[in-house]
């Protein structure tokens, strides 16, 4: 009978609570990318959800689910795909509701993923003193793994390194520097060890 009581009180409180709308900013979550395929487009990391629901809930006090819109990506071919952020893929704590998104609509381009092996460039900084020349450089390993969007991959033409300051070598010197690539989606694959 306690029980019941405690439930009743509950059920009012919460029906009573006054229902507001609030605009949530949250991250795009994505799932089940094929592993052959990369996002080639610049992504889209958030989106504004106007949201209705009780007070409590649109606080986080209730469920503490919190608002997230989660992209299932299985389906996707190279090409350009558009989705639509509506309430099938959206996430909400119970009694609230997604009024609207925005943006409405997110376009990503997905390209095939391709690897290949580029040169590595070494970037001189400054002159070597007293008329000093290079005579020889070499570095190690000469060449690196690239992976990425075909495309992109596709223009990558060397990984340079950072600069190799020369102003103050004389004689035979080694020095260890990272190397780069100009694209942000394309990355260093490194080995498994």
């Amino acid at each position: 009978m306690l029980s019941l009581a405690i439930a009743v009180v509950l059920w009012a409180l919460v029906a009573s609570e006054p229902e507001l709308s609030e605009f949530a900013t949250v991250r795009l979550e994505y799932r089940n990318l094929p592993d052959d395929l990369e996002i080639s487009s610049d992504p889209v990391s958030s989106v504004s959800l106007e949201l209705r629901g009780p007070s409590g809930e649109l606080r986080g006090v209730g469920d503490g689910i919190r608002p997230a819109v989660i992209l299932d990506m299985s389906d996707v071919q190279p090409g350009e795909r558009t989705f639509t952020i509506a309430q099938g893929n959206v996430q909400l704590a119970r009694g609230v509701r997604l009024v609207r998104s925005i943006p409405s609509e997110v376009r990503f381009l997905f390209e095939r993923r391709m690897i290949r092996f580029v040169p590595v460039v070494v970037r001189i900084a400054g002159q070597a003193p007293n008329g000093y020349t290079v005579v020889h450089q070499s570095v190690a390993p000469d060449r690196l793994e690239i992976a990425g969007p075909s495309s992109r991959v596709a223009r990558i033409t060397a990984a340079v390194t950072d600069p190799v300051d020369l102003s103050s070598v004389v004689g035979r010197s080694e020095f260890r520097v990272n190397a780069f690539v100009e694209d942000s989606f394309v990355r260093f694959k490194l080995r498994s060890r």
